[in-house]
């Protein structure tokens, strides 16, 4: 059946003009409210007010327009019906056959600096979701339409079919019509469920709702498919703009996370080299090129098809001294012009420009198992010098304080067990996902490049016997930070002080499973 009808009350008015045009020319009689009449009548196109046609003003400040029998009976009755169709023409409702509506931007809101609780409430749409709601419902007879990116395609549907779309092509937009007022009412949810407090419990229910941004070749493997998703208004490496280089990878995007969020940990120039998400590779320096020449030393073999992460922008001097390398993806706040000049001589090198922006007070890192997932607060706690235990006989020089303090950030986001090995402000031996402790010092020790004589070592969590301890102190590892918390710590700490090692606890564990 040709739609004849249409209600178009937008939000976002992305192509609206033109869709309504066309709708115009064929022969759909449009109903509007607001600023959606009003954008349309400036441009010329003919269009009743909503208020017109039910005969009820827009009241409330405009809270209450749509909320009324003309509107949901014209879209809610079932055509092939006679008692609806009945139903409707006694009360002088003209059947909608088309529903164009996109909701309050509540979610751009929320995010606006300063926005009060008032101002976000606001942005609750009522009439929208229901208006939605009710066309989806009954799509066998209506049209909802709730993406401006599906406007050009409506057209040619009802082009190629003198004037309606398709049974099934209006089954597909209302999936996606349920798929936005899902969307928009979890992170309604979300909002409420964010105390301004920490409190003792995880939310009730957690309501996840993505999108799909873009589909991917493959997964981890090639047999494997994969998309990425990300929420309404994307941040992070989500949000990241792809500036040149082949499509990024499943395990591309793994990586970036694990290179951004390193070196989100620092404020001096830093360079955090990623291999299968653990640094292999990890430097400060006086400036962005050092920085990463010194994280390379730490693992050159390691670094071939690693990405890369760093702090600050890249200049041309960084740009020029990765040229040897070969490298899947580098990622930055950004990139200077000479840099990227440089850069697009390696014309799969992926070059990924991270947004700005403050991290959110609270946010939550999901695990996926069989049946559900776990949930729990990200790892973002800090510690500073005054936070550390001196446990062992021999304190800490404050150069070791440095390093000791260096080798806990970095250890932080290396795979457990972990272990790591750090002098200077960059790492020196990284011992990564070993299944003994002691093991992974060992492994520390076997890939470093340097002697060890002096370094620090950091580990993610207590050490269970001293033969980690004894290990470290025959590669000349002078001091230890770890979280402390062993049945054995007293015979880890003898073990310290027989080396002459300074050792200090945190009360902190930081496991990366």
């Amino acid at each position: 059946m040709a739609i004849r009808t249409a209600l178009v009350s937008v939000s976002d008015k992305t192509g609206l003009v033109e869709f309504c045009r066309q709708l115009s020319e064929l022969g759909v009689q449009l109903l509007s409210t607001g600023g959606t009449a009003r954008a349309l009548e400036q441009q010329g196109i003919p269009v009743i007010p909503v208020s017109q046609y039910t005969g009820s003003p827009e009241i409330l400040d405009g809270r209450v327009k749509t909320l009324h029998p003309k509107v949901h009976g014209g879209i809610l009755a079932i055509r092939s019906n006679p008692e609806h169709m009945a139903t409707i023409q006694e009360h002088g409702i003209r059947p909608i056959d088309m529903v164009v509506v996109n909701l309050y931007p509540f979610v751009k809101t929320i995010q606006t600096p300063g926005v009060t609780a008032e101002e976000a409430i606001e942005q609750i749409d009522i009439g929208g979701p229901s208006m939605i709601r009710s066309a989806a419902k009954n799509h066998r007879d209506v049209t909802v339409v709730v993406d401006p990116a599906d406007y050009p395609r409506v057209v040619a549907e009802m082009k190629a079919g003198n004037g309606a779309t398709s049974e099934a092509e209006r089954r597909r937009l209302a999936q996606k019509a349920f798929e936005h007022t899902s969307s928009y009412d979890a992170a309604i949810a979300a909002y409420f469920a964010s105390p301004s407090e920490k409190t003792e419990e995880l939310p009730v229910a957690m309501l996840l709702t993505l999108t799909r941004q873009s589909s991917l070749r493959y997964g981890e493997n090639p047999h494997q498919r994969a998309a990425l998703y990300g929420e309404e208004c994307p941040t992070g490496v989500v949000a990241a703009r792809q500036i040149q280089g082949k499509q990024l990878s499943f395990n591309n995007y793994i990586d970036l996370e694990a290179a951004s969020s390193l070196a989100s940990e620092f404020e001096e120039p830093f360079c955090a080299i990623i291999k299968h998400t653990n640094p292999c590779g990890s430097a400060l320096g006086a400036t962005l090129a050092e920085a990463y020449e010194r994280a390379l030393e730490c693992d050159p073999v390691a670094a071939y098809g690693s990405v890369i992460g760093f702090n600050q922008e890249v200049d041309a001097a960084t740009a020029e001294k990765m040229a040897s390398l070969f490298i899947e993806a580098v990622i930055a706040p950004g990139f200077s012009n000479e840099a990227l000049e440089l850069l697009s001589a390696k014309k799969n090198l992926r070059v990924m420009v991270l947004p700005g922006g403050e991290k959110p007070d609270r946010d939550y890192d999901f695990k996926r198992i069989s049946g559900g997932f776990l949930v729990q607060d990200r790892d973002r706690f800090y510690i500073g010098e005054k936070d550390l235990r001196t446990v062992t006989t021999r304190a800490p020089e404050p150069g070791e304080i440095v390093d000791l303090l260096f080798a806990w950030r970095v250890c932080k986001h290396v795979k457990s067990n972990a272990i790591l090995y750090a002098k200077d402000g960059r790492s020196l031996g990284v011992g990564a996902g070993q299944m003994s402790r002691v093991d992974s010092a060992r492994l520390a020790v076997s890939k470093a490049r340097f002697p060890l004589a002096g370094a620090v070592m950091a580990s993610d969590a207590f050490f269970p016997f001293r033969d980690g301890i004894d290990e470290a102190a025959a590669a000349g590892i002078g001091a230890v930070i770890q979280p402390g918390g062993s049945v054995r710590d007293e015979e880890v700490i003898q073990a310290a002080n027989e080396h002459g090692m300074a050792m200090v606890f945190t009360g902190l564990r930081h496991f990366k499973h």
